[in-house]
């Protein structure tokens, strides 16, 4: 079987040759297996395409891609968008009073999987030029497990409730406070019950001036308080600290206890903690994606992290992620960089005070703590972005900085927007940044047509390009799927270690952290009012420090060495709690 794939957003006919049509074989031969659509952009005919790959390799945007299947059963097409357009095969099956899993890249079909199962779409089974029809689709899925699920939603007999996954969309939709959009969906009482369970704040504030942590617990507790059957979260732990992260995760485990609830999540240590079973989704993104059958969730998750799935006999991605039992952390002999004294800043109604330290050339410092306890405020200082009130900075370094929120603000493509970067190398682009963080298929993209995902990898390797002695990154793995980030964060490692620089890495994914960490700067405090900052620590303690005041503990997996989380109560829990190592023993 044979896929093949139009990146509209990439297909740019008015600048190219029309590479695709003129070297491919069987045109040339006469058969026409390219054709053109009334806005001169390509048709590919799969049954007619040999599967050469030519056009794919010769257009000089990337906007084709051929990709050969096994001969497979084509019943398992459960959706497909275009002639040359995604398709998803095979659909996770909803488990009464279970919370199931979706782990997978960006772009392999997890939110086209949820739209299907909640009824926004209809599954037209392959045939994209039909709308989907309910008397079709329950017959294709008669004696399987979904059928019930899909009757249900034909004859409208099981609600639905959706976390969708982009919350910074809803003030677009929704004029009002957070207070009015939870009474839309509940009455008084239930809504201040959910408010206190999950501290929401800012409950009369527009929509439009909440941060993006509010904005998610909002959406997180508005599909809460909704009366439904099947509850679906789409990336529920993006904008929270570690802390909320864990509160939300045992709220939904106790929903999962009466309801069907499934998860999308790209953290996971949450994914781990918070799931009963586990689908990976593998494929080509933007191309097709694949559902795999069940899993255990430790099985699955140490499958996706081995790059394999050996019950269905397929490399999930060519590389292994491996964590170590006793990761080397460097750099604690090296001479300072640069140090600070006690320092204190007053920001409206927020102080923050950072005790004496240090940061040591070529160490990669993780930054963590809840929201708003002024970690940024912190890179802000480092930045020279902000004075500090008391206590003095001596700064004589180049720093450069991601910052948390990215907004592109100019009219480039990428390309344009990197090689413009003060002190340029495009040998340092090609060897170190361009490959590990996916950019050569947008480098002649539009800034602005790029997803969160993408402008996040932008933001990343335009940071990264700037020579510099200190790095400062606020929340890098935003956006970016569970795969992704564990490559950002070999790569930021590898980079520090090219330049023998330093950096500070602000991120609430233990598994991140973990993976590129040297030591901690640990950040408490009452969010909003204030913050302090401490260390730095050498990874051990500052974990441990961290750990202790939200009363977790963290083991290594015995396999693959990943950290997870102990339940609270067990008996690990209760062991390393005594012993007083809440980050995974000796």
């Amino acid at each position: 079987m044979r896929i093949a794939v139009l990146h509209e957003d990439r297909c740019q006919p008015k600048r190219c040759m029309n590479e695709c049509y003129n070297f491919c074989p069987p045109v040339r031969n006469g058969v026409e297996v390219i054709t053109w659509r009334e806005d001169d952009k390509p048709l590919v005919s799969e049954p007619l395409c040999i599967g050469c790959g030519i056009c794919v390799h010769k257009c000089p945007h990337d906007a084709l891609t051929i990709v050969n299947l096994p001969e497979g059963d084509e019943r398992e097409t459960a959706h497909r968008y275009g002639q040359n357009d995604f398709r998803l095969f095979r659909l996770p099956v909803p488990k009464e009073r279970q919370v199931i899993g979706l782990l997978g890249a960006n772009g392999t079909g997890k939110t086209t999987a949820i739209s299907l199962l909640a009824g926004e779409l209809v599954p037209n089974l392959g045939d994209w030029e039909q709308p989907g029809d309910w008397p079709v689709v329950l017959e294709h899925f008669a004696g399987t497990g979904l059928h019930a699920h899909f009757a249900a939603l034909a004859d409208g007999s099981v609600r639905v409730a959706l976390k969708p996954q982009y919350v910074d969309q809803i003030p677009k939709r929704f004029k009002g406070t957070l207070r009015e959009l939870l009474a839309r969906v509940a009455d008084a009482g239930r809504v201040a019950e959910v408010v206190d369970e999950l501290g929401l704040t800012g409950l009369d504030q527009p929509l439009a001036k909440l941060s993006g942590g509010e904005l998610q617990k909002g959406a997180i507790a508005a599909t809460l308080l909704k009366e439904a059957e099947l509850y679906f979260f789409d990336e529920p732990s993006s904008y929270l600290d570690i802390e909320q992260r864990l509160l939300v995760a045992q709220r939904i485990a106790t929903l999962g206890a009466k309801k069907s609830v499934i998860v999308i999540e790209h953290d996971l240590a949450i994914l781990d903690h918070v799931t009963e079973q586990l689908h990976l989704l593998y494929g080509e993104p933007n191309a097709y994606g694949i559902v795999s059958q069940p899993l255990s969730v430790r099985h699955g998750i140490n499958s996706w992290l081995g790059g394999e799935l050996r019950e269905e006999n397929v490399r999930l991605r060519d590389n292994r992620i491996e964590f170590l039992a006793h990761p080397p952390r460097t750099g604690w002999d090296a001479e300072p960089l640069v140090s600070w004294p006690r320092l204190e800043k007053q920001r409206g109604n927020f102080t923050l005070t950072a005790a004496a330290g240090e940061i040591r050339q070529g160490q990669v410092l993780g930054v963590v703590g809840g929201n708003a306890t002024g970690k940024t405020t912190f890179v802000q200082l480092l930045a020279g972005a902000l004075e500090p009130d008391s206590g003095e900075i001596e700064l004589e370094l180049a720093i450069s900085c991601k910052p948390q929120y990215i907004m592109p603000q100019a009219d480039l493509r990428v390309g344009e927007l990197l090689r413009a970067v003060e002190g340029f190398d495009e040998h340092y682009l090609n060897v170190e940044l361009l490959q590990p963080l996916g950019l050569e298929p947008l480098m002649e993209q539009d800034l602005k047509s790029l997803s969160g995902g993408e402008l996040q990898r932008v933001a990343i390797a335009e940071c990264l390009l700037r020579k510099a002695d200190l790095y400062l990154l606020d929340e890098p793995s935003a956006y970016l799927d569970a795969g992704q980030r564990m490559v950002t964060a070999r790569t930021i490692r590898r980079c520090m270690e090219r330049r023998t620089s330093s950096a500070l890495v602000v991120d609430h994914d233990v598994y991140f952290i973990d993976y590129l960490s040297d030591g901690l700067l640990c950040f408490s405090g009452t969010p909003g009012e204030h913050g302090l900052a401490e260390g730095p620590f050498r990874m051990r303690e500052g974990m441990n420090r961290f750990l202790k005041r939200l009363d977790i503990t963290f083991r290594r997996d015995r396999n693959t060495h990943r950290p997870r989380i102990n339940k609270r109560g067990s008996r690990l829990d209760r062991e390393q709690k005594a012993a007083g190592e809440f980050y995974y023993p000796d």
